[in-house]
């Protein structure tokens, strides 16, 4: 990141009351990939987009410290959900909601903090979109998103997907999947100058 990049990380956590900057890899591994935060450039883009608003209940699958959770809610106003399995990040992330509530004044309770497994979670069937920056491999995305589709089942609705620096992996998988429908992509590349990766981009699907 440039240096104003690393700026407006550090301004966005301060304002927030919330510490969620930097990589940790001690918990990766085959099937679950390091800690790394989604830039707040990047949920600013997916606000901006029209694709989350007020009314949604947000998952995020691999929430870590909180961050995406913490600020969908604070900046579109939904309610959220962070998903994780890792207790130590976990607590970092109840934490971290709890130090947003303490610093901003806001209500804390449109932000659920759930310690599981991904493929374990059963999805509430008020939830309308899901997030997903590469958290686990393709092998446990395969059992996470019928979990989706069997909460769409239950109680019929358009669930909106976003995949934020897709794999191939992944994308091969969702295009095999009949029940998801690409939406659209939203371009990400401008936000990191000097940076040619076309994996810069969150790719929207919606269950059908």
């Amino acid at each position: 990141m440039s240096d104003k990049s690393d700026f407006y990380e550090y301004l966005k956590d301060a304002d927030l009351g919330i510490s969620t900057i930097g990589r940790v890899d001690k918990h990766s591994d085959d099937s679950k990939y390091p800690y790394e935060p989604t830039a707040y450039s990047v949920l600013d883009r997916l606000i901006g987009s029209g694709f989350i608003s007020i009314s949604d209940r947000v998952i995020d699958y691999g929430c870590g410290k909180g961050r995406v959770p913490i600020y969908l809610h604070d900046r579109a106003g939904c309610a959220t959900i962070g998903i994780e399995v890792e207790t130590d990040f976990y607590n970092d992330a109840v934490g971290n909601r709890n130090s947003y509530g303490e610093t901003t004044g806001k209500s804390t309770e449109n932000i659920s903090l759930i310690h599981t497994r991904a493929q374990a979670y059963e999805v509430p069937e008020d939830v309308t979109a899901c997030f997903f920056f590469n958290p686990f491999s393709s092998d446990i995305l395969k059992n996470v998103i019928p979990q989706i589709l069997k909460s769409e089942e239950r109680s019929p609705r358009r669930i909106r997907l976003f995949f934020y620096y897709p794999s191939s992996a992944y994308i091969a998988y969702l295009s095999s999947v009949d029940r998801l429908m690409f939406l659209d992509e939203i371009d990400c590349a401008d936000l990191f100058p000097g940076e040619d990766d076309s994996r810069n981009r969150i790719m929207v699907y919606e269950t059908v």
